[in-house]
């Protein structure tokens, strides 16, 4: 079975930067285009990458970095299930994690793969507590 990464907005904001743990998502990236591995994002996580280009820099710039991120393979979820409602819930009620920190998580745990994130300050605790894989990109 191939393996399954969810994308964090942190982890693609890392890697549309150039910032530091970048570098891990392009190599994942890499490898997904080769077919031996999966990426998938929820469009909530996006929607976090867009709002915070736009803020920063626009509306044509944040249109640009979604183009580019729409060429890139990286399968968007637009749909959400009733098993990731339920889960990310459940996760949203347990910690102190943000609704969309909640869905990221679910997706990964619904579809068995590792999320790919820097939200330490946010998610150790989740780690610590939850059988969900982590990849951490710093």
């Amino acid at each position: 079975m191939t393996k399954q990464y969810v994308l964090d907005a942190c982890a693609l904001i890392a890697y549309l930067n150039g910032e530091n743990g970048g570098a891990l998502v392009k190599s994942t990236l890499i490898e997904a285009a080769k077919g031996n591995v999966n990426i998938r994002m929820n469009k909530l996580n996006l929607l976090e990458v867009y709002y915070d280009d736009y803020r920063v820099h626009g509306k044509e710039a944040a249109n640009a970095m979604l183009e580019v991120v729409r060429g890139l393979p990286i399968t968007i979820i637009s749909e959400m299930t009733d098993s990731v409602f339920e889960e990310a819930g459940r996760l949203k009620s347990s910690y102190k994690i943000s609704l969309a920190d909640a869905v990221v998580l679910a997706e990964t745990s619904m579809c068995d793969g590792a999320i790919l994130t820097a939200d330490h300050h946010e998610l150790d605790v989740v780690e610590q507590n939850e059988k969900i894989n982590f990849r951490w990109i710093r």
